[in-house]
């Protein structure tokens, strides 16, 4: 059970990143501001320096828990990080699970995490939590020190499982939510919160050493950015101001992705239109070539931002139907994040030619590029959005969706005995031993549909001069 006084932070280090959470300086652009050149305007906010990856920080064959509130039971960035590790670095073999419960603060979840995520042996786990325990208010040290206290007790029972961590901060809110009848908080004064919760989990995962997902500085600087493009409508943090659309679970996917080390090379096609020749990187082989056209099988993705109409499953976005300056969208989201620059480069690269300019024409989808730009590199992922991998994108999703659905219901029904929630852990672990050799094997066909959905892709590159 959660304790107030086991393994607290110490009192002067505590003040300290208090500190900075709170100070009323205005900001210009720092360094910490790596998602835009437009720096955050919430004047009382200083990020903490945050610990970053050195390498790479998956494993082959991990198993992969995301754990958090409602946030995540939303499965939307859940999804998209199964997606990208399934999809576009499949030479991981990672799996995943995910563990999001709606209005769960971090003691609560450190309550569960045995029945719940660690029977099922994970390897590594994400955290976001935060947004509940700041209690949609200005911050207190009770707050900080409930946050911190509990914080600290998962990662130990994470570690003492053998399981790595990522603690994943909250994001922001673009709104006081109706939930707060409380009116005379202000947006300000609620991100001032969940700011210096920020600063306490950069600081727990250094002295931790563990990793750390920076989700609520990009999201915070996302949202800046966007209304001053978009306008004052769009909302990073979705229509209630808490629970974002997929623009904002883009930015939080972002944030644990690159906090897994990912480099995002998803793959490169080098051209000789001389030699009408085409090398690939591992993963994508050149099946045949003639005249500047070549025919490609891949069996690694770039990300698919949208997916064809029909094809599209549980709400994600359907390619030519929403515009980039909705909240509503991935493309929007990748506008506001270096996503594909650093997640999702897919490299044509064509040398050799006598032209000043070519049209590439890649499945249906033509653009025209310079010489010099084609010499240079362009990436396929961000140039053709709707591409030939959109479809096989879309049953692969389709099947994660179906996956991440069955999740929750195991978790939040099956194993909850007579329906409650928040049953004592001991009538829940006896419930659960009755369910889970049966769920198991419900949820393990789910597992080999997505496998099986993954196939690989054969598609054609065209390149001709203009």
């Amino acid at each position: 059970m959660f304790r107030m006084n086991h393994n607290s932070l110490n009192g002067l280090m505590l003040k300290k990143i208090v500190s900075l959470g709170i100070l009323t300086l205005a900001l210009t652009a720092s360094a910490a501001d790596d998602t835009n050149a437009t720096a955050a305007l919430l004047s009382g906010f200083v990020p903490a320096q945050a610990p970053e990856p050195s390498g790479l920080v998956l494993r082959h064959g991990d198993r992969l828990a995301i754990c958090g509130d409602s946030i995540t039971e939303q499965k939307r960035y859940s999804r998209i990080i199964e997606d990208y590790v399934t999809m576009c670095v499949p030479q991981l073999d990672v799996t995943v699970r995910q563990f999001g419960w709606s209005g769960e603060k971090m003691p609560e979840f450190y309550v569960r995490m045995t029945n719940d995520v660690l029977r099922f042996k994970p390897t590594i786990a994400a955290t976001c939590y935060g947004m509940n325990d700041h209690e949609y208010r200005t911050y207190t040290d009770r707050i900080g020190e409930t946050y911190s206290n509990s914080s600290r007790e998962v990662i130990e029972a994470f570690k003492a499982n053998g399981v790595r961590v990522i603690l994943g901060s909250a994001g922001c809110v673009g709104k006081v939510p109706p939930w707060q009848k409380d009116r005379s908080y202000t947006v300000d004064e609620l991100n001032s919160n969940l700011g210096t919760l920020r600063n306490i989990d950069a600081s727990l995962a250094e002295s931790e050493k563990v990793g750390f997902a920076d989700v609520f500085w990009p999201m915070l600087n996302a949202g800046k950015f966007a209304r001053q493009r978009y306008g004052a409508n769009y909302n990073i943090s979705g229509p209630d101001g808490v629970h974002p659309n997929w623009a904002g679970h883009t930015v939080m996917a972002y944030a644990f992705l690159k906090a897994m080390g990912l480099n995002g090379d998803i793959g490169t096609y080098t051209v000789d239109l001389k030699k009408n020749e085409m090398k690939t990187s591992a993963g994508h082989e050149v099946m045949a070539a003639r005249d500047g056209e070549f025919q490609i099988k891949s069996v690694q993705y770039p990300f698919c931002a949208c997916e064809p109409e029909g094809a599209a499953t549980k709400g994600y976005p359907v390619c030519g139907r929403d515009e980039v300056s909705r909240d509503n969208n991935i493309l929007s989201g990748m506008s506001l994040i270096p996503f594909n620059q650093e997640l999702n480069r897919l490299m044509l690269i064509v040398k050799g030619g006598n032209a000043q300019r070519y049209r590439v024409t890649w499945g249906t989808e033509s653009k025209t590029f310079s010489a010099a730009d084609l010499e240079h590199g362009i990436n396929l992922a961000a140039e053709f959005p709707e591409n030939p991998f959109n479809d096989a994108f879309a049953k692969v999703d389709a099947a994660i969706a179906a996956k991440q659905e069955f999740e929750t219901r195991e978790m939040k029904t099956d194993f909850r005995p007579h329906g409650n929630l928040r049953a004592p852990i001991d009538e829940v672990a006896a419930q659960t031993e009755k369910v889970v050799d049966e769920d198991e094997k419900k949820h393990q066909e789910l597992a080999e549909a997505v496998h099986a959905a993954f196939v690989p892709v054969t598609h054609t590159i065209k390149i001709s001069a203009e």
